[in-house]
């Protein structure tokens, strides 16, 4: 049958068997139509439509059919558009030439010729440009083959996430594969190509469609400190289960050698972990000396109230982390810790075993004192009502103290206490008395023997609160006043004969002022008769609860005179302390400020001062200026920003200034671009490490959206130097651009 001679004709070819079966026992019925619309009637029928519109049309029925002049064809969930088209109803095959386009539920594919079996979608399109919508990809070949519904091949042709007309990056490859039944694309003998410019070839690469995770090798990372010279590192990833890989990352370091990196992470419902190691097993820069580190963390919940911990970490020398890390926070550490801990929470009481060594990183020009060993340590602590309004408390830990250099021995702890609570809605009132034991079994040493001492401790908490309704430049706004007293009483005892294992004089700021004791650990309890005043005043937002501002002033009085003190320690002699001052608030959405203060008033002078101011108008936008002063120790300026110029450009840097020492402790600077499908970075960063040393590097990294990362990572080192720091290259998916492939 054919049918000629109107300037154009639309056609119903409908198939209620599957497609092919029916062409074979039914022949190819045609039928008129006025619409587009599909049929009413069974879904089987619909789904095997076949709706085709040309300028001609003729066939035979049960065997072909031609269309010529502006084809297009229609199937649910496929729209093909041709200048020629011919359908084989034995072969269940349609050939499209000239000015080809097939929109197949959002891809698109522009060629010259295309061949495809409708009921399985295979077949091949000549010259293609594709554009697939659900990987955000687009890219051109000498021939496309459709494997499947979910599968393609493409021969000497390129692959982008770039959206046109925009060629930031591309592959150019001579097979490529697209799978997303695994959601994965392999490449063979691909070049990837940015702004034009081969930057990398390789013989393979394969990696996900989707932000999945996969095995292979990673793009390889670029860098250079000052301590190493030029870097380079090929990592390969092992996606070993959905809860656990691996990394394994062999790196070149042009001044000492090849060495390897590895880090494994695994997941359970009922554990975690992180292990790292790194191995150098030649350093031409220290006479092929071989290096390493390793790192475990492990966290067990063992049970629904015993947990475990593990944290062991070692180097092979002290100079590791500054001469082969380029992480801030590594190549400040000074003692790696090697402990495991098991805590059993029984409600009221929590039971805690622990072991803790460290290794020790010393510089040179500045030794510090090895710590103390525990092996072990073992705390017991409870809090339950015990009738009549008071409250039971207990803190006992029994330590064993090693230390290759020191006296050692064992110290017993035993502190219980009662407290009575007094509590309204405006007032508290919390008396407590307790007895602190401690006993110190000693190991033979000059000086020292096993000894004891036992003090009563007694002290009173109270605080009042009062409230008013006030308003600031016509702001409503609740004003509360809070005053405080604390007071403690502890009768002197001589401590000069007991060991110091863990003890030191605590920092005196705002949450000391408050405590019992001014000494950290348990080997000096300080007498004390004393009384701490304060008065804290907040601005609160009555209609949202947020508090505005805070204001405090802090002062501690003293009865007599201290006599418990280190031997680096002063005496307290004078029956006052110095004021603390502070004032933290955000004074508008934008504005955040925090100002502390510790002044000596006998000299007239503050001997430790902290401000610190935030701007955030917007995500992205952060500007953070700090001063910190401790009188005779430190003075330090410091300045950090994250500043976004626009939906590309951005900025981050960091400055602090020793004004004590004159010279810069850190120094960050980086510039980003970001250009939708990549995003480019560039940092220079310089930090003191020991005395008289900096360490100094460059991070360059590029980053392809849908494809891997290039350099260098440098956001682990933006988020711990700028507060407030967010990452805004969230790179957008590619647009489907209307101009380049218009709805039809």
């Amino acid at each position: 049958m054919s049918i000629t001679g109107f300037p154009r004709w639309l056609l119903v070819a409908a198939f209620v068997a599957p497609a092919g079966a029916a062409a074979q026992t039914q022949g190819l019925g045609l039928r008129l139509d006025t619409s587009l619309s599909p049929p009413e009637g069974d879904d089987k029928a619909q789904a095997g439509a076949l709706y085709l519109e040309a300028d001609s049309v003729s066939g035979t029925q049960g065997q072909s059919l031609e269309a010529h002049g502006d084809v297009r064809l229609r199937t649910r969930g496929r729209t093909l558009f041709a200048d020629d088209l011919f359908y084989s109803s034995a072969e269940d095959k349609v050939t499209a030439t000239g000015h080809m386009r097939l929109d197949r539920r959002g891809d698109v594919l522009e060629g010259s010729k295309i061949e495809m079996r409708l009921e399985d979608e295979t077949g091949y399109v000549e010259n293609p440009e594709y554009y697939f919508r659900l990987l955000n990809a687009r890219g051109k070949a000498s021939r496309l083959f459709l494997d499947s519904k979910t599968k393609v091949r493409a021969k000497d042709g390129t692959y982008s996430t770039c959206a046109v007309p925009e060629d930031g990056w591309f592959l150019r490859v001579r097979d490529l594969q697209l799978d997303r039944d695994k959601d994965e694309g392999v490449a063979r003998h691909a070049t990837v190509y940015f702004k034009n410019l081969p930057v990398l070839y390789t013989p393979y690469i394969d990696f996900p469609l989707s932000n999945a995770r996969k095995s292979g090798l990673l793009a390889p990372t670029y860098g250079t400190t000052g301590r190493s010279g030029f870097e380079v590192i090929l990592p390969f990833y092992l996606n070993l289960a959905p809860n656990y890989d691996a990394t394994v990352s062999p790196r070149f370091l042009a001044k000492r050698g090849a060495m390897v990196n590895s880090e494994v992470r695994y997941l359970d419902k009922r554990f975690n972990g992180l292990v790292t190691a790194e191995y150098l097993p030649s350093d031409e820069a220290r006479q092929g000396e071989a290096r390493y580190s390793f790192a475990m963390r492990h966290t067990h919940r063992i049970t629904d109230k015993l947990t475990g911990y593990l944290n062991i970490q070692k180097a092979s020398d002290d100079f590791y982390f500054v001469d082969l890390s380029s992480r801030l926070a590594t190549t400040t550490i000074t003692n790696l810790p090697r402990e495991g801990s098991l805590t059993y929470n029984g409600g009221w009481w929590t039971a805690v075993g622990r072991t803790q060594r460290y290794q020790t990183l010393q510089d040179p020009n500045l030794p510090i004192a090895v710590p103390y060993s525990r092996v072990p340590q073992l705390s017991f602590t409870g809090n339950r009502p015990v009738g009549g309004g008071f409250d039971g408390n207990l803190e006992s830990e029994f330590v064993a103290f090693s230390n290759p250099t020191s006296p050692n021995g064992r110290r017993l702890v035993f502190y219980p206490s009662v407290t009575y609570p007094l509590q309204k809605s405006y007032v508290s009132i919390v008396p407590k008395l307790g007895l602190h034991h401690t006993y110190y079994d000693m190991d033979p040493y000059p000086g020292y023997r096993s000894t004891s001492r036992t003090l009563p401790v007694f002290s009173v908490d109270s605080t009042l609160t009062f409230e008013r309704n006030t308003s600031i430049l016509g702001t409503p706004i609740l004003q509360t006043f809070e005053p405080r007293l604390y007071y403690v009483y502890i009768p002197y005892r001589d401590q000069s004969a007991l060991p110091l294992f863990d003890t030191g004089l605590a920092d005196f700021n705002m949450a000391q002022i408050f405590s019992e004791n001014r000494f950290t650990g348990s080997d000096r309890i300080n007498d004390s008769n004393q009384v701490t005043g304060a008065v804290s005043s907040r601005f609160i937002d009555p209609f949202n609860g947020r508090e505005r501002l805070r204001l405090t002033l802090a002062q501690r009085f003293f009865f007599q005179e201290q006599r418990v003190t280190l031997p680096s320690a002063n005496i307290q002699t004078q029956p006052r302390s110095d004021i603390l001052a502070a004032v933290t608030g955000r004074m508008s959405e934008s504005w955040y400020a925090d100002f502390a203060m510790r002044y000596d008033i006998d000299a007239n002078r503050a001997t430790r001062t902290t401000v610190a101011a935030r701007y955030t108008p917007e995500p992205g936008r952060v500007l953070n200026v700090g001063y910190r002063e401790n009188q005779g120790s430190f003075e330090q300026t410091d300045m950090s920003a994250q500043w976004v110029f626009n939906d590309r450009w951005s900025m981050v840097g960091r400055w602090a200034y020793s004004l004590r020492d004159r010279r810069s402790t850190t120094t960050l600077a980086g510039v980003e671009y970001n250009a939708g499908c990549w995003a480019g970075r560039f940092m220079v960063q310089q930090f003191a490490a020991f005395t008289q040393t900096s360490a100094r590097a460059l991070f360059f990294q590029l980053e392809f959206n849908g494809l891997s990362k290039f350099g260098s990572n440098p956001l682990d080192i933006l988020r711990q130097n700028i507060a407030g720091y967010q990452k805004i290259n969230a790179l957008p998916q590619t647009q489907f651009n209307e101009d380049y492939y218009p709805t039809q």
